[in-house]
């Protein structure tokens, strides 16, 4: 009979009260993943909400990326124990489907295998434990649809509240007025009256050193990672251009393995060096007929995508050069310009080319921006200039505004709003509690473990802003028993008071998808028993 010793008291215990102990080796594996999982949940816990700290971060290269997104610190951690790697995964997939609250999803999943631990102490099965924590976060899905209130594509109003909220948890939170409307009239312009979701891919974030952060805007038209050749002094304004986005090269053809000729006579010489601008002049002549006046030249590796001579003869024939297109850009760019890309100078057709008012490059504050505006039956595609003083705060920028494009995107997604400073986490905890006395057994012990593990939203976010968490989260949770399901953390004032009017609102989706995915990954933790190398 299973004996269970207290504090040098022994009692016997049998039948269904006879507690489950695991043999020895599942409970130290399962506490070590704990271990390990809550530890990278720690690491992030400290930059959640509007008042979290953000992390420096030294790449294996040596740059510095300073941040705050979770699924950007937890992308650079080099986690080692597979559990904490399962953890890393949590948050590229709350990426995935939310692209928002990738921090709140690993420190819940962190709260929740706290909770999970205690229960195994007292010596519930995990099974057991799973099982209650999927039903719990299925109620919790409910609970938390219930309460959120639908929202209307039109409405530009709440579609900027819900993005000025993902962005005020960002470094470059005081310039929000100047990217959450970006992000939303960006999004605004792909969506269709019947589409459900929106390719991000789609939009395209331009990255240009100087200037501020304020002169980020989103461009009618397209905007060119690169700069226009002005090597031979080619023009660098073309009205009505007329475009092409080529992926062969104007330049002498070369074998692909290294050869040499010898050439001993200068008569020789001449012919190939004259043949050689033949070629190009041939070429060039095939580009000036078919009215093209702009080309984009795709990068090549075999050789010069472009060489002077070329230069200078599509100087004389007055088109405007841009090489060094990468390759993922060329799907983005014949998309958005309305052409065909052309892989060979014989299919260079005027069909394939795309028209435009102007393509110019203008040099403002210091950096040279190739913008292309006035595009005739233009793709849903839109770009976005993002600038800033540094390396950094440009790379920050981007990653702030894909969070806001994402919060965006989810509202496309689903429909709907719902508050934030931890009141729905309240708000379902309570419900969760309530419902937790209905049930009878180990599983009411699970519900109360899951739903005291989800006030760790609202405590953190007290912490990081440097209130009192327990005074915070009992006055919150006395509001909410009072009634006030709106009641959530107002940060920058230091109290409680009614979230939706203080406008810190979020989509529905951001916090169900946290939940879901959270819970998913502490159940799968919790059936691990055992951990095997593979050679």
């Amino acid at each position: 009979m299973p004996t269970q010793t207290q504090q040098g008291v022994t009692k016997v215990l049998s039948g269904a009260n006879a507690s489950f102990k695991d043999k020895g080796k599942p409970m130290e594996l399962r506490l070590s993943n704990m271990v390990a999982a809550k530890a990278i949940s720690d690491a992030v816990r400290t930059s959640l909400g509007p008042r979290g700290m953000d992390k420096m971060i030294q790449t294996s290269k040596g740059e510095v990326i300073v941040t705050n997104d979770g699924a950007t610190i937890l992308k650079s951690v080099q986690a080692l124990h597979p559990a904490a790697k399962m953890l890393v995964d949590l948050s590229a997939a709350q990426d995935i489907e939310a692209g928002d609250g990738t921090t709140s999803v690993v420190v819940l999943a962190g709260a929740l295998l706290g909770a999970a631990e205690k229960m195994l102490e007292k010596g519930i099965h995990p099974t057991i434990v799973a099982e209650s924590f999927m039903n719990a976060s299925i109620k919790a899905v409910g609970y938390l649809t219930e309460m959120s209130t639908p929202v209307d594509l039109n409405d530009k109003a709440s579609l900027l509240r819900a993005a000025s909220t993902s962005l005020n948890s960002k470094i470059v939170s005081q310039y929000s007025s100047t990217l959450a409307p970006i992000a939303v009239a960006a999004v605004s312009r792909l969506v269709t009256p019947t589409s459900s979701n929106v390719d991000l891919r789609d939009i395209r974030v331009v990255k240009k050193i100087g200037g501020t952060i304020e002169d980020t805007e989103l461009v009618e038209g397209v905007v060119l990672n690169q700069n226009v050749v002005v090597a031979a002094g080619g023009p660098t304004r073309v009205e009505k251009a007329k475009i092409a986005i080529i992926q062969f090269q104007l330049s002498a053809p070369k074998p692909d393995m290294d050869n040499t000729v010898v050439i001993n006579d200068y008569r020789l010489m001449d012919k190939v060096i004259k043949e050689g601008r033949q070629y190009i002049l041939e070429i060039c002549k095939k580009i000036k007929k078919a009215n093209c006046n702009v080309l984009l030249i795709q990068k090549s590796i075999l050789r010069d995508a472009v060489d002077d001579l070329s230069l200078n003869y599509l100087k004389r024939l007055n088109i405007l050069v841009v090489k060094d297109v990468e390759r993922d850009e060329i799907e983005f760019l014949s998309k958005s310009l309305g052409c065909k890309p052309i892989s060979d100078i014989e299919a260079f057709t005027e069909d394939k080319l795309g028209y435009a008012d102007l393509v110019e490059e203008a040099s403002d504050m210091g950096m040279k921006v190739v913008r292309i505006t006035g595009i005739k039956n233009r793709g849903r595609t839109v770009s976005i200039l993002a600038t800033g003083s540094n390396q950094l705060v440009v790379d920050e920028c981007e990653r702030s505004l894909h969070d806001a494009l994402c919060v965006v995107r989810c509202l496309v997604k689903k429909k709907a709003l719902i508050g934030g400073g931890g009141a729905p986490e309240i708000h379902v905890s309570r419900l969760l509690s309530e419902h937790a006395h209905s049930l009878k057994g180990m599983e009411a012990y699970c519900f109360q473990a899951y739903a005291d593990a989800l006030e760790v939203i609202p405590t953190t976010l007290a912490e990081n802003a440097g209130l009192n968490p327990i005074a915070i989260v009992t006055e919150l949770r006395n509001r909410h028993a009072l009634g006030e399901r709106n009641a959530g953390i107002n940060v920058r004032k230091g109290l409680i008071s009614n979230i939706l009017e203080e406008e810190v609102v979020q989509p529905l989706l951001v916090t169900t998808s946290a939940v879901e995915l959270a819970t998913e990954t502490v159940c799968l933790l919790l059936k691990i028993d055992d951990y095997v190398q593979a050679r």
